[in-house]
């Protein structure tokens, strides 16, 4: 599969062979979906606890008497039909949400996704993101000159660039990464990918193991 490079200005100017074995695979939902739950799961932290009816404080008295008064028997004023009383199967803080997922999977169903963006026009490569400056609005003006209709974009850099990370912090639409670090939870959450051609490399060289 063939796409087209463009530089800081928009402008097309060249075209590269994109490795089939990444970027041109036979695309399974099911498997994308299984990893991406399982990273979802992955990053959840069990915040919500509850108490049950052994944990609320009070409730340890009969409140009235089992026979004689008319009423409805009860054990305790913290039971969980009562105002007040504990709550009934509620998340606790100690629940354990870890999925266990292969790495063969998680490999195959990355490089189903960039199959996916390269094959919708989602794909685009920039020869670098050497900027003059590390201003927010040249990074800005690179999204509008890009013949682009995607509204927001995963960007992927070769290794650690601190000048693009500074540029892309305040623009809501852009998520920045390195392409060690893509994962198929990052590359569904955005419509496009935006990566320079020695992201591609290594994206291509991480996949092929």
């Amino acid at each position: 599969m063939k796409v087209t490079v463009y530089n800081l200005s928009g402008k097309a100017t060249k075209e590269i062979e994109l490795n089939d074995s990444v970027f041109n695979v036979a695309v399974k939902p099911s498997v994308v979906h299984e990893v991406f739950v399982a990273q979802t799961n992955n990053s959840r932290e069990p915040w919500a606890d509850t108490k049950n009816r052994g944990e609320v404080r009070g409730g340890g008295k009969k409140p009235w008497q089992q026979k004689g008064t008319g009423r409805a028997r009860h054990g305790s004023i913290r039971s969980p039909i009562w105002r007040g009383g504990g709550v009934a199967f509620g998340p606790l803080s100690v629940r354990n949400y870890h999925t266990k997922i292969n790495k063969k999977t998680k490999t195959v169903a990355t490089r189903m996704c960039l199959t996916d963006k390269a094959a919708n026009g989602a794909l685009w490569v920039m020869e670098n993101f050497s900027f003059a400056e590390p201003k927010t609005k040249l990074f800005v003006a690179l999204l509008k000159a890009l013949p682009a209709k995607q509204k927001n974009f995963l960007v992927v850099t070769a290794g650690k660039d601190t000048p693009l990370l500074k540029m892309t912090n305040n623009v809501q639409a852009v998520k920045t990464m390195r392409a060690e670090d893509v994962t198929v939870a990052d590359l569904l959450s955005k419509q496009a990918v935006l990566a320079s051609l020695d992201a591609i490399a290594k994206l291509s060289a991480r996949l092929v193991k």
